[in-house]
């Protein structure tokens, strides 16, 4: 399967890059917005790397790929007009050309929140929110894995995943467990057409994402 990952250089995007590279099911291309970043790919194991800037023109990025695995982000701490940029804008935009390009599975990661945004984080949970939606509309197959904050540490492959938690849920889930999730999910026909949320927990991934 011939994969795209959208925010390559960043945290997640690496992990994923690397995961990637490591299965021989997979060819990862790797989207970055600045070819100085394509070295890094190459030590990730990126098969291509196709530079590409979300806030321009991407409508030829997934070109020939089977999926696209969206982790690009302006983060939650830049102001509102970077965040509008790639998390919505931005973000919309390659859901769009991914189904003209005939793209079968589009990833999103998201952030819990994305449907009811509120305190100091709320524009940048709107812009996600928006972005999940136009992808739920767009006609493409599609998974929209929606996370608790995202830590650094080592991910032990067990996690909770739920359509909807309830508020009272503040946990977390390592990049690492995150970026599996959505590997898994590629192959994984259950998922497709679903939005889910996810934390650290007790349970294998891969018995996790077949429970939904």
């Amino acid at each position: 399967m011939k994969v795209l990952v959208a925010g390559a250089h960043g945290y997640t995007g690496q992990l994923l890059v690397e995961m990637l590279a490591n299965d021989s099911n997979h060819e990862v291309y790797a989207m970055v917005r600045d070819y100085t970043q394509a070295g890094r790919m190459k030590q990730l194991g990126a098969q291509q790397i196709i530079t590409a800037d979300l806030e321009n023109n991407v409508s030829k990025s997934p070109k020939g790929m089977d999926a696209v695995l969206f982790a690009a982000g302006s983060g939650s701490k830049t102001g509102p007009e970077k965040t509008l940029a790639v998390d919505q804008v931005g973000a919309k935009k390659l859901i769009d050309a991914s189904r003209v390009q005939g793209v079968r599975h589009f990833v999103m990661l998201s952030s819990m929140g994305a449907d009811n945004p509120d305190g100091p984080d709320k524009y940048y949970l709107e812009a996600k929110g928006a972005a999940d939606a136009h992808l739920r509309s767009s006609g493409l197959p599609y998974t929209i894995v929606r996370t608790g904050s995202l830590t650094f540490d080592k991910g032990r492959g067990l996690v909770e995943i739920k359509e909807k938690f309830n508020d009272q849920e503040h946990r977390s889930i390592s990049r690492e467990d995150t970026a599996r999730v959505m590997i898994a999910s590629l192959t994984e026909e259950n998922v497709k057409y679903k939005t889910f949320e996810l934390l650290s927990g007790k349970e294998p991934i891969e018995k996790a994402i077949k429970k939904l």
